[in-house]
């Protein structure tokens, strides 16, 4: 278990990841000013979380055991995977969760029903997924400097 507490690589994914979940709620009030606490534990969102703690990883796995090693040809694979995954198939679910709302929407007027709403901030935007990269690359580097 102490090991745990020395995997750098990790521990800059993890700050990465918590990072780019409380800058979620900051940035969502500069634009509805309306505080979402919500967005704490949320997925979707400027920046992408899954983005900034694959990115984190593997870029300090690069840093601290070498850009020339396997294991961070499989982390680069993986951190694409997730990027990937995080803005296309989950963002084209939460496009189609917005047209299922919408559409019970259109059959509840006149007679509202008591149908849950789907979640429809699923996935990321590009611009949301380039953020998350860009704060793993920061926290990982921050990480290299501080351990490193």
């Amino acid at each position: 278990m102490p090991d745990l507490f020395s995997n750098y690589a990790l521990i800059a994914g993890l700050v990465a990841w918590g990072i780019a979940q409380v800058v979620k709620v900051p940035l969502e009030y500069l634009q509805t000013r309306t505080w979402n606490w919500v967005l704490l534990l949320r997925a979707g969102g400027m920046p992408s979380s899954h983005s900034a703690l694959v990115t984190a990883i593997s870029y300090a796995t690069g840093l601290f055991i070498g850009f020339d090693q396997p294991v961070f040809a499989l982390s680069v694979a993986v951190a694409m995977v997730v990027v990937y995954d995080a803005t296309g198939i989950r963002r084209q679910a939460g496009k189609h969760a917005a047209l299922i709302n919408a559409m019970i929407n259109d059959l509840a007027s006149g007679h509202p029903l008591k149908e849950e709403q789907l979640r429809e901030v699923l996935g990321h935007t590009p611009l949301e997924a380039i953020g998350g990269v860009v704060l793993g690359l920061v926290t990982a580097q921050l990480a290299w400097f501080i351990w490193g």
